[in-house]
């Protein structure tokens, strides 16, 4: 299985400005997301 969050724009987005919604809105995602925890695991 291919983890995307490597590559995901949503994510650089996320790290260019820490404090936009975007950045908001990917810190929640994270905390529920499989894909991400299998990304952290590797």
């Amino acid at each position: 299985m291919e983890i995307k969050c490597e590559n995901c724009t949503f994510r650089r987005a996320a790290e260019k400005d820490p404090r936009s919604f975007k950045a908001m809105l990917w810190r929640w995602h994270t905390k529920i997301c499989p894909g991400w925890k299998a990304y952290q695991k590797q």
